[in-house]
């Protein structure tokens, strides 16, 4: 069963109460659609930093959050992901104030998951970004790894429905 590291995006969306924003309301409707229809087929892992992310702010949110998080395992942490994202840092991939995003990027390669699942179209699933960070990650050796958003395996980027 492929496995899918679920990125604080994710999780943030799904519990999140409705969005008056469409784009928003749009994205967070995917991310729900995304956790009941396909989260089955796969295994699903996530990291302490995201854990970490997910425990900050209004304590109501918080508790959503965490009670997605609570039966999905969390990666072990290894020293290479501090390694490979100070490398991505480093090369530009992504800017030092967006460390954060390069730590989930690493943890899930280094976790030799198939899937990143995310919704953080600033620094990760960006399309300026993923080639030189999936160039970087085969040059590193890590596993192949496929960064992309719920309307990506829903294959309905509109509307989620």
């Amino acid at each position: 069963m492929d496995s899918v590291y679920i990125e604080t995006s994710i999780v943030s969306h799904a519990s999140a109460w409705p969005n008056s924003d469409p784009a928003v309301a749009v994205l967070q409707h995917q991310a729900k659609r995304w956790l009941a229809a396909e989260a089955p087929n796969y295994k699903l892992v996530t990291s302490q930093f995201v854990i970490d992310e997910a425990t900050r702010g209004d304590p109501d949110a918080v508790a959503r959050r965490l009670a997605l998080l609570a039966d999905i395992p969390v990666l072990l942490p290894d020293a290479r992901v501090e390694q490979i994202a100070e490398e991505i840092i480093s090369r530009s991939l992504m800017p030092a104030t967006a460390r954060l995003d390069a730590l989930h990027v690493a943890s899930a390669a280094v976790g030799g998951v198939e899937y990143m699942l995310t919704q953080n179209f600033r620094h990760i699933a960006n399309a300026h970004i993923l080639p030189r960070v999936y160039d970087l990650l085969e040059e590193l050796g890590l596993p192949r790894l496929l960064i992309c958003t719920p309307a990506e395996f829903l294959g309905d980027p509109s509307d989620g429905s």
